[in-house]
This record gives C-alpha cells, sequence and structure tokens, in this order.
C-alpha cells in the first residue's frame, strides 16, 4: 500500500510541479509562443505550425504540436499570379518595421501530452505596438482562451509490489483519483512586455495568470496550473558583410521549481540561413539549422542532446517548424 501510495505521488507531483507549460528549442525564432506580446512584430501575415518530440525512445514521453498565427489589423493582402515564380536563390529575412503604432490580432492552437495527461488550449491574442524612437518599439500583449486537461487512466502504469504469496488488494487512494477524474476547462490567461529594434529585442511575459480561478466541467482539476513567468533577450552583432551572431537567452520561473536557463548562439548568412548552438541548464545541448525557402515559406529543424539521466534511455529530441508568410 504505501509502496503504490508513494508512486503515485511522484508521478503527481512531478506533473504538477514539472511542465505545465510546452518546451520549445526554436524560441528565438518563434518568441510569440513564449511572449503574446512578440505578436506582429513582422507587417504580414505569419503562420506557423511545429511538432516537438522529447526523449525519443522513452515510453509516453512528451510530445507538443501547435498552430500559431499572427495578423496586423491594418493588413492588406497583395494579390499574385500564382504562375509567375515568386523567388529565386537567396530570399532574405523580412525587415522589422518601428517608428509607428500597429495593431496585432492573433491565436494559438496547442496540444501537449506526457505520460497519462493531455492538456488541450486555444486562444486569441492582441498586441499593440508603440513608437518608443524611430528605431525601438514597445509592444504589450493579451491572451486568453480555454485549456483542456485531461487524464487518461488506461495509460496509466501502476506498480503493485506484494510480497510473494499475498493476495492483491486495492488502493483507495488511487481509486478515488481514477473516479474523480474528467475533462476539465480552465479559463486561461497570459500577459507580456516586448521591447524591440532591428538588432535588439527582450521581452516578459507571465502564463496560467488566472490559475484555476474560472473553470468548466465535473471532477477534480487534472492538475494545479502555476503561474509562470518567462524573460527572453538577444542582441545582433555584425560579423562581416554576411554574417551575423545572435546570443540570446530565454529564462524561465515557477514556484517552486528552480529557474529553467536556456541560452543559444545563432549564426545567421546572408539573412537566409541559419545555424545554432544551444544549452539548456542540466538537460541538454542543442542544434539548430533553418532556411527561408522562399518569400512565403520557412523552415527550421532542432535536435537536443540529452545531458540528463534520461540520456540512458533516449536518443534525443526533435523539433520540426513550418512557416508561412503572407503579404511580405
Amino acid at each position: 500500500m504505501k509502496n503504490l501510495t508513494f508512486i503515485i505521488i511522484i508521478f503527481a507531483t512531478s506533473f504538477v510541479f514539472g511542465q505545465q507549460t510546452p518546451q520549445y528549442s526554436q524560441y528565438q525564432r518563434n518568441q510569440f509562443m513564449v511572449n503574446p506580446a512578440a505578436a506582429g512584430v513582422y507587417d504580414f501575415v505569419d503562420i506557423t505550425m511545429s511538432g516537438r518530440w522529447q526523449w525519443m525512445g522513452v515510453q509516453d514521453a512528451p510530445k507538443t504540436s501547435y498552430l500559431a498565427f499572427s495578423v496586423p489589423i491594418r493588413f492588406k493582402p497583395k494579390f499574385y499570379n500564382p504562375g509567375i515564380r515568386t523567388s529565386s536563390g537567396i530570399v532574405e529575412n523580412p525587415e522589422i518595421k518601428t517608428g509607428k503604432l500597429k495593431h496585432t490580432i492573433g491565436g494559438q492552437l496547442l496540444a501537449d501530452q506526457y505520460g497519462a495527461f493531455r492538456k488541450m488550449s486555444f486562444s486569441g491574442t492582441y498586441a499593440i505596438h508603440v513608437p518608443m524612437t524611430k528605431k525601438l518599439n514597445l509592444s504589450f500583449g493579451l491572451k486568453a482562451g480555454l485549456s483542456n486537461n485531461t487524464f487518461f487512466a488506461d495509460q496509466a502504469q501502476v506498480l503493485n509490489i506484494m510480497a510473494p504469496g499475498t493476495n492483491p488488494y486495492v488502493d483507495n487512494t488511487y481509486d478515488n483519483f481514477i473516479q474523480d477524474q474528467s475533462n476539465k476547462y480552465l479559463m486561461d490567461m497570459g500577459a507580456g512586455l516586448y521591447m524591440y529594434s532591428k538588432k535588439l529585442f527582450i521581452g516578459l511575459s507571465a502564463e496560467q495568470l488566472t490559475r484555476d480561478l474560472v473553470q468548466f466541467g465535473q471532477g477534480t482539476a487534472n492538475f494545479n496550473p502555476q503561474i509562470h513567468f518567462a524573460l527572453i533577450g538577444g542582441y545582433q552583432i555584425p560579423a562581416g558583410d554576411n554574417l551575423t551572431i545572435t546570443p540570446s537567452f530565454l529564462l524561465k520561473y515557477m514556484s517552486p521549481a528552480p529557474m529553467s536557463i536556456d541560452g543559444n548562439v545563432q549564426f545567421e548568412y546572408k539573412k537566409w540561413l541559419w545555424l545554432t548552438m544551444g544549452y539548456r541548464h542540466t538537460d541538454a545541448l542543442i542544434v539548430m539549422a533553418g532556411m527561408n525557402i522562399s518569400e512565403r515559406f520557412k523552415v527550421g529543424y532542432s535536435y537536443d542532446y540529452s545531458l540528463s539521466r534520461f540520456n540512458n534511455f533516449s536518443s534525443g529530441g526533435h523539433e520540426l517548424t513550418l512557416g508561412l508568410m503572407l503579404g511580405r
């Protein structure tokens, strides 16, 4: 009885205080997923799809997928003849424009599953970009939506440790936990500040601000949502005519867990092709690469080499991101 209850407590504790929000390796190229105020930095419709597979080789390891988009409110579509080739050769990154007031709306659809738990959420975003100077903008973003948290009892693995020759027993703790689970919807809100120029970006954001204050459905909540804080920043350094180097960081904190620290250095060739080396403290070494395929499409891939105890069981993690840029 004690052994079984202990295993359940350890499993639930690691879930509650562990990965409540998804982990991203390509955060520098997809900052909208970290900070809602980063929506609308570019003056076109930006659509991103991504899939992430963490700890490959470990059964029921975390898997994350999302679809995100941002649309400038004053966006004017550019019509084109699809029969005409839109680009050839090197396609540079779009230019970041500052010095004017901008409004942006957007949305996110996210599915995150780890073990017997799944979280699905959808939210809408609004961001306003205010010029501080001609070269520097400050934006404020709000995100609001619903998240659905589900526990799949048939996917849970329970170790029933007994002495040889004894009869199985009933564990009321686990039975009560299973019987009181159901789909639960929680209101999910986030906010962020983001300051940026053509070379600099720094932002502070918070997720799950309302925790479980507003909820719908029957049964207990499958986890206790905690407020997550994130600080992101980076600076682009020219290193010749064709190369730029951008060191960046991402700090994440949720009480009472220790702070998560990510850092990387991006090398970008002719504003078109990028290679990034990253490090997540006590967790992983990360290699990323990506390119602009055309005026409308971009792609990015990252590989995580685990430095934690999962390295003995996992072949690493993979993250694939596809981007669509409309109206550049």
